[in-house]
């Protein structure tokens, strides 16, 4: 009733000046949308409790009392601004995409496919139930926009995240005169991802929020935007405000009321290196969108990151069905927690302080909506699942390219070396010089791919990087020793259009940045083929024989996931070849690592000073596919099959 929804004013506690130093102002219009994406999201989380109980439905965590923050939708430009949200922010989503064009029916149908896992679920398929939207991402070739898809693991979105806003100046600079550009004179992008309170703990977001520092202490453009929701909980265990004191203590602080243009003069100060905070009253649609602005605007004007921390919230119905709150909450404690309607302030504080529309109205909206949720969830049921092995695999990886296949008499031969043809011989060289000139080959052709890495401007600890900075100004991007943010950094750099080529010193190291290697490789799975990650990847691994342990190059290769194509090549004819074939199949989106041996790179004889292991450079037309066998003798009993460094 109309005395039910007024009783919730003591919720809000409304001020009385209803835009108090607010530098931006939600208009009544804004309010509206996001009244309409948070009782959508409400009404989702509620139908899939039921959707689970009937044993319908297999996704149950929801926005749990975090709905509205929506507005955050409207102070970003989803034709502009990269966003990877929080599983619990669905509203900031579904506002997206209205902004989009996308009709209500629509989004909330789709939505309710991911907790149904139908096959037709835009978002993944039916794998998962993930925010994202296939509708909202960007035009290929246009740097910027685009809602990325995030999995379950805890503030992984985030490495990439700051990936992204590293890489929108390096693909700027790259693209400027190239048609697919998009108009570079337009808004320049920024990049925001959120978290929960209790993902501040996580090492996904301790290192992208670490390098993101990194990038402002060394005056490198990193426009990422952080946003933190803070409801108290992570689960079972209190947060008891941790993250408020995390962010206070580490960061430029805002002060009260502060604008954007004193905090302008502010970052050239001493504390040039802090990442400003600007803290906003989740509940409050008018806060949210206030100071997220403020945030997006800041770290657009001086593409540096920020962050916005959500706080006032209140969990309501627990972190999803199985969380058995009882069990570490008192009886009055789940209650005061459940009376706290969110949605009902949301509704007060949109009639009360902007008359944008009346109680009957709301109450109206709210049913209208509550019925569109129930009809998505009877259809969605009845829709397929996936229930082939088929299905499963075809979306493992993107399809392998087509590359010539080489002649039978470059493939089979009694020595490493063919004999030569007519004309000039080509000089020949150790393994690691051709690899560094395939590298340069690949880059020269392609003003796209871009090589990263730890020490890798000043030629990498085994100098096939050597000389390429300063072949190519730009392209050649040192990052600080951790391997969580550089695989998540290949992944932004991917996103925005870049091919990156990404060294890992040593295989040992890639277990470091294990789940975000994961994270790269099973993308194009979960999201059914839409959300690739094409990069080359090259780690040294094997040294003079076949062990184990943890040492720098150990043979301890068993964790690759699907999804990643793996070569070992013994000799620089053979890489100069295969590299060609991994830089096609990484711009058709496939993730290519390359394990290559230690001992190798700079052997030159076999038996005493013959030079029996260098090769020449091969002709520019020939590629080595996956399929292709090198042969060496056609005669003898046995067979001897190797890889790597035999």
């Amino acid at each position: 009733s109309d005395d039910s929804l007024s009783s919730h004013h003591s919720i809000i506690i409304p001020p009385s000046d209803p835009y108090p130093d607010y530098k931006h102002v939600i208009t009544s219009s804004q309010m509206l949308t996001s009244l309409d994406a948070a009782m959508a999201a409400f009404h989702l989380h509620v139908e899939s409790r039921i959707a689970s109980l009937c044993g319908q439905g297999f996704y149950t965590i929801g926005p749990c009392g975090e709905e509205m923050l929506a507005s955050i939708g409207h102070a970003l430009d989803p034709d502009v601004d990269a966003m990877a949200l929080h599983y619990r922010h669905l509203s900031v989503s579904i506002l997206r995409q209205l902004r989009l064009g996308r009709n209500l029916e629509d989004v909330v149908l789709d939505r309710a496919r991911g907790h149904v896992i139908s096959k037709l679920d835009p978002v993944t398929g039916g794998v998962h139930c993930a925010i994202g939207s296939a509708k909202g991402e960007s035009a290929k070739n246009k740097l910027g926009g685009g809602d990325y898809v995030v999995t379950s693991t805890l503030a992984s979105q985030c490495p990439p995240a700051v990936g992204r806003a590293l890489g929108f100046s390096v693909a700027d600079t790259i693209l400027k005169g190239d048609d697919s550009s998009n108009n570079r004179n337009a808004t320049k992008p920024v990049s925001f991802v959120t978290i929960g309170d209790g993902s501040v703990h996580n090492a996904h977001f301790l290192s992208a929020f670490n390098l993101a520092r990194h990038a402002r202490f060394r005056k490198k453009k990193c426009p990422v935007v952080f946003g933190v929701s803070d409801n108290g909980l992570s689960i079972s265990y209190p947060t008891d405000g941790y993250a408020d004191y995390l962010f206070s203590k580490h960061s430029t602080t805002q002060p009260a009321g502060a604008h954007q243009s004193d905090l302008g003069s502010r970052v050239k100060s001493d504390r040039d290196d802090g990442i400003p905070i600007f803290k906003a009253n989740g509940c409050n649609m008018a806060d949210v969108y206030d100071k997220t602005l403020q945030a997006a605007n800041y770290s657009r004007k001086y593409s540096a990151p920020s962050l916005v921390l959500y706080q006032e919230l209140i969990r309501r119905f627990g972190h999803a069905a199985t969380d058995r709150q009882h069990a570490y909450l008192n009886a009055d404690v789940v209650n005061r927690m459940a009376e706290s309607d969110v949605v009902a302030s949301g509704i007060v504080q949109a009639a009360e302080q902007w008359n944008a529309l009346t109680y009957s109205e709301a109450r109206d909206r709210f049913e209208e909506i509550g019925e569109m949720v129930k009809d998505s969830f009877d259809v969605a049921a009845e829709e397929p699942k996936i229930t082939s092995r088929e299905d499963m695999l075809d979306r493992v990886s993107q399809p392998m390219v087509s590359v010539p296949q080489l002649s039978s008499a470059k493939l089979v031969s009694s020595d490493l070396q063919p004999k030569p043809g007519k004309g000039k011989r080509e000089k020949r060289e150790v393994m690691r010089k051709h690899m560094t000139r395939v590298i340069a080959e690949v880059m020269d052709k392609d003003p796209k791919v871009v090589y990263i890495g730890e020490d890798v401007e000043h030629g990498g600890y085994y100098l096939v990087t050597d000389g390429l900075a300063q072949q190519f100004p730009g392209r050649v991007i040192d990052f600080p020793p951790d391997e969580t943010t550089l695989l998540g950094a290949a992944m932004g750099f991917s996103q925005d259009g870049l091919l990156p080529i990404v060294e890992i010193p040593y295989s040992k190291y890639l277990d470091c940045g294990a789940d975000m290697f994961y994270e790269l490789a099973m993308s194009n799975w979960l999201t059914n083929k839409q959300r690739p990650n094409g990069m080359v990847i090259r780690v040294q691994g094997f040294d003079r024989g076949v062990f184990g342990g943890n040492f720098h190059t150990h043979n301890m290769m068993t964790h690759i996931p699907p999804g990643v194509d793996v070569v070992c090549y013994s000799n620089g004819l053979d890489y100069a070849r295969g590299f060609r074939n991994a830089i096609t199949q990484a711009r058709n989106g496939r993730v290519v690592m390359f394990v290559d041996c230690t001992n190798l790179l700079n052997l030159r004889h076999l038996n005493e000073n013959d030079r029996g292991w260098e090769t020449a450079y091969p002709a520019y037309d020939e590629v080595m596919s996956f399929h292709d066998i090198r042969q060496f003798g056609d005669s003898g009993k046995h067979l001897i099959i190797t890889y790597g460094n035999g």
